[in-house]
């Protein structure tokens, strides 16, 4: 069986044999992947991003597909048509879903234009669904039931899950849009919100725009409000018996 960590290197795999360049995420807020710089404003000019676009792009694509392990001729692989539009950043192009025995997996755009401006040449995109991929892998009907990694290899009698890495944090910032976040230890989204504060206080330091005094008084405020998020995280951690505890080292800690 693969893994959902497994899935990502087996692909990244696969894209740097084609002589790929391997790029992290963007960390911040995007509405999807193809908000990445390395997506806008590569797409623009002369520069490579599968660009311009192979003329056996589709075939590269359904190779990956097998490197994950996939039988294209087993299944009911179809390109629906599903042209692509972002007004916001004036980017549209044309495009496919791409269907697995019914459900979308991929969605495959040659970018016509980004930012207003013309694509020269065409940028093909390929932009994966990973955790769908992997429930039809892995056989399961859950998200949060994917198997994130294992350690069977190592002697390691251990299944890390796709929930104990995300579950916590699913919940917490979907209730983040209903309840202030300390007041119902919501440690996750409030740490960002600490990210963010103490991102306006560089930005504000580097420039000057606050004396000694104050400074060492935003730095107190920032520095109580991370120990209050941290112990609400250690606190709910607790409360959920340390999860990602094995049972040995639950004893030990107890």
């Amino acid at each position: 069986m693969i893994t959902f960590q497994e899935s990502i290197l087996r692909l990244q795999s696969y894209w740097n044999a084609q002589g790929c360049a391997l790029l992290q995420p963007i960390d911040l807020e995007v509405g999807a992947g193809t908000s990445h710089t390395a997506t806008f404003l590569r797409a623009i000019g002369p520069e490579p991003v599968l660009k311009p676009s192979p003329t056996d792009i589709l075939d590269l694509y359904l190779g990956s597909l097998r490197a994950l392990g996939i039988d294209t001729l087993k299944n009911d692989i179809r390109f629906v048509e599903d042209n692509w539009e972002n007004p916001t950043l004036g980017a549209w192009g044309l495009g496919w879903e791409v269907w697995m025995n019914g459900m979308e997996i991929t969605q495959f755009t040659y970018f016509q234009q980004v930012g207003g401006l013309e694509c020269r040449p065409i940028t093909g995109e390929i932009t994966y669904g990973l955790e769908r991929l992997c429930m039809y892998l892995q056989n399961v009907d859950n998200v949060f039931d994917l198997v994130y990694t294992t350690w069977k290899d190592r002697g390691v009698d251990r299944v890390l899950r796709y929930g104990d890495v995300f579950h916590q944090n699913e919940v917490e910032q979907s209730r983040f849009n209903f309840e202030r976040l300390m007041e119902a230890e919501l440690a996750l989204p409030a740490y960002e919100m600490v990210l963010k504060a103490g991102h306006t206080f560089n930005l504000l330091d580097a420039r000057g725009a606050i004396s000694v005094t104050e400074r060492a008084a935003y730095i107190g405020r920032i520095r109580a409000l991370s120990r209050s998020i941290a112990q609400s995280y250690y606190d709910s951690r607790e409360r959920l018996g340390f999860p990602m505890l094995g049972a040995a080292a639950k004893k030990e800690a107890a």
